[in-house]
């Protein structure tokens, strides 16, 4: 079927629950989706499209899967998926040749007592280590060691329940901007990432070495309800950092940092200007998703009333809305 004139294609997935998620690989050349129908379904990209023919239906799950993740290809074809069950499931495509292989399950994480809203992979650079944040307040970190097993950390974060997590970029903010002296080392890596709670609150975690132990960095306050989504920009190198949070207020608020030393700063997006009559600064439902652009200068929103919105921010400073999606 070509695809309507608007560029946008839809997909018949199969499934027989509501869909809650969906991912390309990083090559776009699969697209994983999944239910309250307690599957993951993982479809080939043929031309732009998927193919029914050329997909695969994972099962195991005993609730709603939430969120599907596609590890970085550097690791083999892995994905992960989590579920209201409170597991956390890694799958991985043993590959025969050129052709696609079976989806086989070699980790089940079930260290949550209730359910897993949220999993991320970390910044390749790391290794293969997947974060997850759950209703039970917690958020455990997942790391593949040399000898094939995952080891899990677990620490406290959220007192009512953790709705989501985004890693750090794995470079340094700035680093773009200071020419590598010879002799001299780039810093290495460093594992950081950002929950969002049901206790209106963001936090920045930090892994530290010495203590081999995940520390409360920052809190970010500036919600007055749950925090949905939260999702840490890409960045290249260059000296600023942003965070993008999305709230059952119906607010959607950036947090940047001019440089690693500097304060964390809040602006609301003010979508006021193409959705009146709503408030400055009011989305008209709630806000369910953030979602960045590779390069980390576009910011999709995805809200309740069915419109996903692509922000830009203009050379003053002010994130403007570029284009408006309707499902």
């Amino acid at each position: 079927m070509p695809a309507p004139s608007s560029g946008v294609v839809p997909v018949e997935t199969a499934h027989d629950d509501m869909i809650h998620d969906a991912q390309l690989d990083y090559y776009g050349k699969r697209l994983a989706t999944c239910s309250s129908d307690r599957t993951v379904k993982v479809f080939d990209i043929v031309n732009g499209s998927p193919s029914k023919s050329a997909s695969q239906t994972l099962k195991g799950h005993t609730g709603p899967v939430w969120q599907v993740a596609w590890a970085h290809p550097k690791f083999g074809n892995m994905l992960a998926s989590c579920s209201y069950d409170g597991k956390v499931f890694i799958w991985k495509e043993q590959t025969q040749g050129t052709s696609s292989g079976e989806w086989t399950k070699i980790e089940e994480h079930t260290l949550h007592t209730a359910s897993v809203n949220s999993i991320s992979w970390a910044p390749h650079e790391l290794g293969a280590i997947l974060a997850c944040a759950s209703s039970d307040g917690k958020i455990s970190v997942l790391t593949l060691k040399d000898d094939g097993q995952w080891s899990p950390d677990i620490f406290n974060a959220h007192a009512i329940g953790c709705n989501a997590v985004s890693w750090a970029p794995a470079t340094h903010p700035g680093s773009l901007l200071l020419p590598q002296q010879p002799g001299t080392h780039q810093p290495s890596a460093f594992k950081r990432l950002v929950s969002a709670g049901c206790d209106n609150l963001v936090k920045i975690w930090c892994f530290r070495e010495e203590k081999q132990s995940w520390v409360e960095e920052e809190k970010l306050e500036g919600h007055t309800d749950w925090v949905r989504d939260v999702a840490w920009a890409p960045n290249i190198g260059l000296p600023r950092s942003y965070i993008a949070t999305a709230s059952q207020d119906k607010t959607v608020l950036i947090w940047t940092k001019d440089s690693p030393t500097s304060p964390w700063v809040k602006a609301a997006l003010d979508p006021s200007a193409s959705t009146t009559p709503n408030p400055a600064g009011k989305f008209p439902d709630v806000v369910w998703r953030v979602s960045w652009s590779l390069a980390g200068n576009i910011l999709a929103v995805s809200c309740g009333d069915g419109k996903v919105t692509l922000w830009k921010e203009n050379l003053q400073g002010i994130w403007e809305c570029v284009s408006d999606l309707a499902s």
